[in-house]
């Protein structure tokens, strides 16, 4: 049965984990454990919970407990849920809740990069890519064009993070992804080693005169390949184009010469994740 406690003191400790504790901090919260990390909307959470993620708590707005958050609470079993008026919660979060709904969830130890890439064909490799937002839009596109895994280095946002996973809608708890460990795996070049063992061909997306176009057959025909996205504004590290099987360039027209990355990585993995042009 549902453990349902309305909110009457905003500085009850159980509340910061919503209200208090920065997200960066909530990933460190168990050191040298997983920490937690909050989802936001019925759907994301739903499929957190499908990908048997563990809820720690729910903080939802009162006129959804019988309404869109009505199944999510279900699913919870009889973890604490926290319920207050639409503009209490704003006032304690500091933003509107999509959908009313937030819960706080256990993170789990990161597979390595072999086992995310067992028996996959076609991967991503995120370079940097700060903007959780991005991040989010990138998770969804490879979930919805044929992508089998996201890889990212160390200097990218987390996947779990609230706007990240929200705009993702949920799919960063069904594409299996990891980060490049830095000591052990650095990226670019222990990452790309790893990679080649795995039979990995790797295509950069970049700006260079040099660059081979998308619709290139020859990127079809690879067996496996991983499409390699950058930063924000800068792309990819000079080194990271120069180490990589292939530069690819999107052909673009009316003077346009480049697309953010979420778009970009949308089109890349039309291109290239299209199971008949994946060889079996």
């Amino acid at each position: 049965m549902a453990d349902i406690r309305k909110i009457t003191d905003f500085g009850a400790s159980q509340l910061d984990i919503y209200a208090r504790i920065p997200e960066v901090q909530l990933l460190h919260f168990h050191e040298p454990g997983p920490g937690i990390f909050i989802a936001e909307s019925p759907n994301v959470v739903k499929r957190a919970l499908t990908a048997g993620y563990e809820p720690i708590s729910l903080l939802v707005e009162t006129k959804h407990i019988k309404g869109e958050a009505k199944e999510v609470i279900a699913m919870c079993g009889d973890v604490p849920v926290y319920t207050a008026e639409f503009d209490i919660l704003t006032k304690l979060t500091g933003f509107k809740l999509t959908r009313g709904v937030l819960c706080a969830m256990g993170r789990r130890k990161l597979p390595s990069i072999r086992e995310v890439c067992a028996g996959a064909r076609r991967i991503a490799v995120l370079e940097n890519v700060v903007n959780p937002t991005n991040i989010g839009a990138v998770f969804r596109s490879a979930a919805a064009l044929n992508m089998d895994a996201v890889l990212l280095t160390p200097g990218c946002s987390d996947p779990l993070y609230r706007r990240a996973s929200r705009v993702s809608m949920g799919t960063v708890f069904q594409v299996p992804w990891t980060f490049f460990d830095e000591k052990k795996e650095c990226w670019p070049e222990e990452g790309r080693k790893i990679l080649r063992e795995l039979g990995f061909k790797t295509a950069a997306m970049a700006l260079k005169e040099d660059s081979v176009s998308l619709d290139d057959p020859v990127l079809k025909e690879e067996e496996k390949l991983a499409v390699v996205l950058g930063t924000e504004g800068d792309g990819l590290a000079p080194q990271t184009i120069a180490g990589c099987d292939y530069t690819v360039m999107i052909p673009m027209s009316h003077g346009v010469d480049s697309l953010n990355v979420a778009s970009a990585s949308a089109v890349a993995f039309w291109e290239l994740g299209r199971k008949e042009t994946i060889l079996h």
